[in-house]
């Protein structure tokens, strides 16, 4: 079924959890009201939608380009991957919304880098939340806790990625329901979004080399494991959930 993954148990999951949660976002968003940072908003995470639900319905999973790597090796061999398209279309709209969001008082050089730096963290915290997307409520966690503290920061657009991690909480956690590309990516990149529009530039380069450095090194290692070998973050990550099989704590939650 094109709406159906294969979860970590080997069991069938439902991916409509994603579009029900981005077109949440996009209209969480949009009750903030009208003005150039909603609209900015809105396309960052509407366009991180539709590039992502593209990747759900249309990915080759027989594909062995995996992970932002493996597109870029595609894409020098002339090959474009449904990933390969969606890491354009989500910089791309990136890019724009950064646009509307950056200062207008800057010279036209200090604008340039801004809006660069500004929709590679849209991008890159999209893909984040998307590599998080591997256990039930891992995304949800991690984004819900972003979000709080980017509300706390004054951000009230953010505040929608909490709505939308509270409807979709219980389905997630009992593994009926997943993300998958279209609704990861349009949290994460809502969340970067609001960060562009709600923090210093300080702030915003700190977070964004913390994202790329993450996303760096989930091409060497497994989150997975690193979480299955903490305690205390094996906890949170168990909240609600269902126990690990027998086989999840001998290979360490997983590889992936």
């Amino acid at each position: 079924m094109r709406w159906s993954r294969t979860n970590h148990r080997g069991e069938p999951i439902s991916l409509l959890e994603g579009p029900a949660v981005a077109v949440g976002l996009v209209c969480g968003v949009a009750a903030a009201g009208r003005s150039r940072k909603t609209v900015a908003l809105a396309l960052a995470t509407g366009g991180a939608a539709v590039f992502g639900v593209i990747d759900d319905l249309a990915e080759d999973t027989s594909e062995r380009s995996k992970g932002l790597r493996g597109h870029l090796r595609a894409a020098r061999q002339g090959r474009l991957t449904t990933g390969g398209l969606k890491v354009l279309g989500i910089g791309a709209s990136g890019l724009v919304a950064a646009a509307l969001l950056v200062e207008r008082d800057l010279g036209a050089v200090r604008r340039a880098v801004d809006v660069l730096a500004d929709g590679a963290l849209v991008a890159a915290s999209a893909n984040l939340v998307n590599l998080l997307d591997l256990r039930p409520g891992r995304a949800l966690k991690s984004s819900g806790l972003a979000a709080a503290a980017l509300g706390i920061s004054g951000s009230p657009h953010a505040l929608a990625v909490v709505g939308a991690a509270s409807s979709a909480w219980s389905a997630d956690l009992a593994e009926q329901d997943m993300l998958g590309d279209c609704g990861a990516n349009a949290v994460g990149a809502l969340l970067g979004a609001a960060t562009v529009s709600s923090v210093s530039r300080p702030v915003r380069r700190l977070v964004l080399v913390v994202v790329l450095g993450l996303t760096a090194a989930s091409e060497r290692v497994s989150f997975s494991r690193i979480i299955a070998e903490t305690p205390w973050l094996e906890r949170l990550d168990m909240i609600g959930r269902r126990p690990l099989d027998p086989q999840e704590q001998t290979l360490g939650n997983g590889t992936a």
